[in-house]
């Protein structure tokens, strides 16, 4: 879950900087936007990480 605070991280500097920045805000929402889908991609890809051990761990019980 660290990277998951990292790219978090790099989300909310992107949106200040395009705060910042009104010339490049367009660029700055967009590169946001793009570090915004890499951690639905980082949570999405932990749950199916859990679920598929949960259902490893379920198989070898029974």
């Amino acid at each position: 879950m660290n990277r998951l605070v990292e790219i978090r991280s790099q989300e909310s500097m992107c949106r200040e900087r395009a705060l910042l920045d009104s010339e490049r805000r367009i660029f700055w929402l967009a590169k946001a936007e793009e570090w915004e889908q890499r951690a639905l991609d980082e949570i999405a890809f932990h749950f199916r990480e859990c679920n598929r051990d949960s259902a490893e761990s379920q198989t070898a019980t029974r």
